[in-house]
C-alpha cells in the first residue's frame, strides 16, 4: 500500500513545480497553468464515488492494481503533446483512472488490519503518499533542468511502472472483503446513512479545507521563489518540494498519537500547527519560508491523517463510500482552493495567498474544536 500510495502521487502532482515553465512554453497565465494539477485532481474526485461502487462489487486488489498500471501509461504518454489542451486531457485521464487507488485503499486497509493497528497502517499509507509526492516534484524538476519538462514526465511514467509492478506482486488478497450490492437504491441508502452521521459531513469539510490550503501553498511556490530576491532555478524549486518527507513522518506520529489518545484530541493541534507554519511562509529570508513550508507540510499530514482514519472509524459498515466520499471532497478543495489562489496571488502576490489559504485553516481549525465534542461511534 506504501508503495501504491507513492505512485499514485508522484504521476499526479509531477506537473506542480512545472507550472512556471508551462506558462512560459504554452504562453498562459499562472492561474491557468494551474489547471496542469487541477485537471488531475479534479477528474481523480469525480470518479472516486463511482470507482468506490466498483470496488464494493468486484473488490478492491483488482481495481486497485489496475488503476496503477492504466495511470503509469497515461503518465508516460503525456510527455507527447502537442499542445497545452491535450495535457489536461491527459491529465484528466490520469486522475480519472487513479480513482480507484484511493477509494479503495482505505477499505482495504480498515478491512484488512486490525483496530488496534489501523492508525499505524494508515499513517504508513498516507506516508506513502507524502513521499511519492516529494519524489514526483523533486525528480520532476530535476529532469527539467536536465532536460525538459517532457523528459520529466516521461521519466515519472517509468517511475510509475515499476511500482505498479511492485505493487501487482507483492499486495496480499482481501481476506475479509465481502462483496455488496451496486445498486443505485442501495448507494442511495449508504448515502443517507453517512449524510446523518454527525460527525462525516464535518470531516468531509475538513479535507476539502486541508488539501485546499496545501495545494494552494505549493501551487504557487514555485512562482514565488522563481522571482525576486530568490531568483531559484527549477531543481533548487524542485528540492523544497523534499519537505514532503516531513509528512512522512507526520502521518506515521499521527497515527501514533491517535491510537494512543484518540483523533479527536490531536486534530486539532495539528490544524492549529499547519497554520502556524502557513504564517511562517511571510518571512522574507529563505530560511524562513523553507521552515514554515516544513511546519506547514507536518501540520498537514498529521491532519490529513487523522481526518481519513477517522472517516474509516466512523463508517465501519460502508467504508468505501464514506473514504470515497472523505476524499471526493478532499480532491475538489486542491482544485477550487488551488486554482482559486491564483486570483490572490495576481491581486496580493504572496501575502494575499497566505491571506486566502489562512481563512480556509481558520475555518478547519474551528470544525476541529467542534468535532472534538463529537460524541464516538466507536473507541478512537
Amino acid at each position: 500500500m506504501f508503495f501504491g500510495g507513492y505512485a499514485s502521487f508522484a504521476m499526479l502532482y509531477a506537473t506542480q513545480p512545472l507550472l512556471p515553465q508551462l506558462a512560459t512554453d504554452f504562453a498562459i497565465s499562472a492561474a491557468a497553468s494551474s489547471l496542469a494539477v487541477s485537471a488531475g485532481t479534479a477528474a481523480m474526485a469525480v470518479m472516486l464515488i463511482p470507482a468506490s461502487v466498483l470496488s464494493d462489487r468486484f473488490g478492491r486488489v483488482p481495481l486497485m492494481k489496475g488503476s496503477l498500471v492504466l495511470a503509469a501509461v497515461i503518465a508516460t504518454t503525456s510527455a507527447a503533446v502537442a499542445d497545452f489542451t491535450q495535457l489536461l486531457v491527459l491529465r484528466a485521464l490520469l486522475g480519472a483512472v487513479l480513482a480507484g487507488l484511493p477509494a479503495a485503499a482505505m477499505a482495504y486497509l480498515s478491512e484488512e488490519v486490525a483496530p488496534d493497528a489501523q492508525g499505524r497502517a494508515m499513517g504508513l499509507y498516507i506516508g506513502g503518499n507524502a513521499l511519492g509526492g516529494m519524489s514526483g516534484r523533486f525528480l520532476a524538476a530535476l529532469f527539467t533542468d536536465w532536460s525538459s519538462w517532457r523528459m520529466a514526465l516521461a521519466a515519472l511514467g517509468v517511475l510509475g511502472l515499476v511500482a505498479a509492478v511492485v505493487f501487482w506482486r507483492g499486495l496480499p488478497p482481501s481476506r475479509h472483503f465481502r462483496p455488496r450490492e451496486a445498486s443505485l437504491g442501495r448507494i442511495a441508502r449508504d448515502v443517507r446513512a453517512i449524510a446523518s452521521d454527525p460527525g462525516l459531513p464535518w470531516l468531509f469539510v475538513t479535507g476539502f479545507l486541508l488539501m485546499g490550503t496545501l495545494v494552494g501553498l505549493f501551487n504557487y511556490l514555485p512562482f514565488r521563489l522563481g522571482e525576486a530576491p530568490y531568483h531559484l532555478g527549477h531543481t533548487a524549486i524542485g528540492a523544497i518540494f523534499l519537505l514532503y518527507a516531513v509528512g512522512t513522518w507526520a502521518s506515521a506520529f499521527a497515527g501514533r498519537v491517535a491510537d494512543r489518545h484518540g483523533r479527536r484530541n490531536a486534530l486539532w493541534v495539528m490544524v492549529a500547527i499547519m497554520g502556524t507554519g502557513l504564517a511562517l511562509t511571510l518571512a522574507t529570508p529563505l530560511a524562513g519560508v523553507i521552515a514554515g513550508v516544513a511546519v506547514c507540510t507536518f501540520g498537514f499530514f498529521a491532519s490529513h491523517s487523522l481526518a481519513s482514519g477517522w472517516v474509516g472509524r466512523r463508517a465501519p459498515e460502508r467504508p468505501a463510500l464514506a473514504s470515497a466520499l472523505y476524499l471526493f471532497a478532499y480532491y475538489v478543495g486542491a482544485s477550487a482552493i488551488g486554482t482559486l489562489a491564483g486570483a490572490a496571488w495576481g491581486v496580493g502576490g504572496w501575502p494575499g495567498v497566505v491571506a486566502m489559504l489562512g481563512a480556509c485553516v481558520l475555518a478547519t481549525l474551528a470544525v476541529a474544536l467542534r468535532l472534538r465534542k463529537l460524541q464516538p461511534r466507536v473507541p478512537t
